[in-house]
C-alpha cells in the first residue's frame, strides 16, 4: 500500500574541513583529514539516488530528499560546483551552508544557474558580537556575500547558534535580517563539540532557554520568518499526548537516526555532524546496510533505550531533545551516553 505523505530524507554532507574562519563554537576537532576525491563523492551521490529509488520501488514510500552541503567552508573546495551539478542532476533539493565570506558574483551566478534551493549564511548577532565569535572582518564580508547572493536571485536565510555569548542580542540580529531583506532567520542551540567544547560554560541554562524561546517565538516581524529545527521549540506549541506509547516510532523531532545521515569530509558516516558516533565509511560500506543495521541508529529509534526524562516522555516520538547536546553534556560529566536526557529541556516542567 502506498503512503500518501512524502518522507524527508536529508543527507548533510561536509565536503571539506578547510575553512577561512576560526569560530569559537566550531564543531571541528582541528585535525587534518584525507578528504574524499571528486570521483568518490560522485559515486556516493549515485549510490544515494539508487538507494532511495529502491526504497520507493520495494516499499511504495515516497521521499522528499535533500542535500545540505557544507564544510568547513564548502566554497573552498575546487570541485564544489561539479559536485553540486551531480546532486542537481538526480533531482534532490540542494541547500548550501556557508559563512558567506567568500561569495563572489561568479559563484552566486553559478548557484543560481544550478537552481539551488537556498543558501544558509551563519550570522551570530550585530557586528561586535558576530566578530567576537567568528573573527575580525567577518561581519562585513558575510553581509557582502549575502547581498551578492540575493542580487543573483539566490534565496538566502540566516542562522545563529545561540549561547550566552549572543542570546541577548537576538533582536539586534532580527534588525540586521530586516535591513538585508532576507526572508528567513533560523536559530539553534550551542552544541559543545569539537572546538566548541571550550564553551561548555557558555551553554544557556534550562530557564534561560525557556525564556529565550518564549521571547523569540512570540516575535512577529513583517517579511521575516523566524524558524528553528530545535525539537523543543516545536513542542512548546502542542499539547503532550496522554501517555507514553510503547509502540511509538519517531516521526519528527531530532533527525538523528530517523530522517537522514551525515557524511564527513573523509567519508565517515555519523547520525549528525555534532553527534560524532561513526557508523561506517561512505564509498566503502553500504549506506543501505548502515541505515538498516547500525546498532547506534537502532538505539536512537527505541525509546526503551533512553534514560532519564527522555526515556519516560510521552512526547518522545516527536521530540527526543537534541541528541548531540545530550551526548556532549553527558560526556563532559563522565557519562558518554548518547541516549541521555537533553539537559536544557524545559517542556512540561
Amino acid at each position: 500500500m502506498s503512503l500518501s505523505r512524502a518522507y524527508d530524507f536529508l543527507i548533510q554532507w561536509h565536503l571539506t574541513e578547510r575553512c577561512n574562519l576560526r569560530c569559537k563554537h566550531c564543531y571541528q576537532e582541528g585535525g587534518q583529514v584525507q578528504e574524499l576525491s571528486r570521483e568518490q563523492i560522485l559515486a556516493v551521490i549515485d549510490e544515494i539516488a539508487a538507494l532511495l529509488q529502491t526504497w520507493r520501488e520495494n516499499y511504495a514510500i515516497e521521499f522528499q530528499p535533500s542535500f545540505n552541503v557544507t564544510g568547513g567552508e564548502p566554497f573552498l573546495r575546487p570541485d564544489f560546483f561539479d559536485i553540486l551539478a551531480r546532486m542537481a542532476g538526480i533531482g534532490f533539493e540542494i541547500y548550501v551552508l556557508s559563512n558567506g565570506t567568500v561569495i563572489t558574483a561568479e559563484r552566486a551566478r553559478r548557484l543560481a544557474e544550478l537552481k539551488v534551493n537556498g543558501v544558509q549564511v551563519s550570522l551570530e548577532g550585530p557586528r561586535e558580537i558576530h566578530e567576537a565569535i567568528r573573527g575580525p572582518g567577518s561581519f562585513a564580508a558575510s553581509l557582502q556575500g549575502i547581498r551578492t547572493l540575493m542580487a543573483a536571485g539566490v534565496k538566502v536565510s540566516l542562522n545563529a547558534t545561540l549561547s550566552r555569548l549572543n542570546a541577548g542580542y537576538f533582536r539586534d540580529l532580527v534588525a540586521v535580517a530586516r535591513s538585508l531583506g532576507v526572508p528567513r532567520l533560523g536559530f539553534s542551540r550551542l552544541v559543545p563539540s569539537g572546538q566548541g567544547r571550550a564553551l561548555l560554560d557558555q551553554m544557556l541554562s534550562t530557564p534561560q532557554v525557556k525564556q529565550l524561546y518564549e521571547e523569540v517565538l512570540s516575535l512577529q516581524v513583517n517579511g521575516l520568518e523566524i524558524v528553528t529545527g530545535d525539537p523543543m521549540a516545536a513542542q512548546m506549541r502542542v499539547p503532550a499526548p496522554a501517555a507514553v506509547d510503547p509502540e511509538a516510532f519517531p516521526g519528527g523531532g531530532c533527525s538523528a537516526g530517523v530522517a537522514g545521515l551525515t557524511i564527513l569530509a573523509d567519508g565517515t558516516v555519523v547520525p549528525c555532524r555534532r553527534l560524532h558516533l561513526p557508523l561506517g565509511k561512505a564509498g566503502q560500506d553500504s549506506l543501505r546496510e548502515i541505515w538498516a543495521a547500525s546498532p547506534v541508529l537502532e538505539a536512537l529509534r527505541d525509546q526503551s533505550r533512553y534514560s532519564g526524562k527522555c526515556g519516560a516522555c510521552a512526547r518522545w516520538a516527536d521530540c527526543r531533545g537534541c541528541r548531540a547536546i545530550a551526548y556532549e553534556y553527558a560526556k563532559s560529566h563522565g557519562n558518554p551516553d548518547f541516549l541521555a536526557p537533553d539537559p536544557q529541556c524545559f517542556i512540561d516542567d
